[in-house]
Formats: structure tokens, sequence, C-alpha cells
């Protein structure tokens, strides 16, 4: 059985045992984590290109962005819970 694509801020109508295992964002905030916002989609990198370069906009503080690597289908207006801030991935050459 193949399952749809969930993102945090659009979730699947199908419920399974993978998604209703996922903590909330909630709680994972008070685990240490900092939420941030897509805003650009830069590109794909990796040797095969299985990983997405984005621009990330921290949510508690908008005038501060990071690029980060992502694995996974992201797309703009996601929210990823960023368990480390302090690191920025090199740009894409």
């Amino acid at each position: 059985k193949v399952l749809g694509r969930c993102y945090w801020n659009n979730p699947c109508e199908e419920r399974s045992a993978h998604n209703a295992a996922l903590p909330t964002t909630q709680q994972m905030d008070s685990s240490g984590g900092k939420l941030a916002r897509v805003t650009k989609v830069l590109g794909r990198t990796g040797s095969r290109g299985g990983i997405l370069q984005v621009r990330v906009e921290f949510i508690d503080d908008a005038s501060r962005s990071i690029i980060r690597n992502v694995k996974g289908p992201v797309k703009e207006g996601d929210v990823l819970v960023l368990m480390e801030t302090e690191r920025e991935a090199r740009r894409l050459r």
C-alpha cells in the first residue's frame, strides 16, 4: 500500500501507524527544536540529487534566515523543526 506525501502544514487524510506515531509540533518545540518555515527551494544537491537545499526563516525571529540541506519531500511554506540552528549549509555552485 502506497501512502501519499504528508506535510506538517498539510497532513494526510489517511492515518496509518506511522503517522499516528509522529509527535505534534508543540511536543517537538518543547524538546528543544526550533520551528522554521521554508521560504525558497534553492536546488538539489548530493551525489544523486536526493538532498534539497532550502532557505528557511525562523518563526520566532522572522528577520533571521539560513540555508539548510533537507532530505525528503519539501516545498515552500512547509514548517521544519531544526534541532540545531547555528550551522548553515554551504551554497550550491
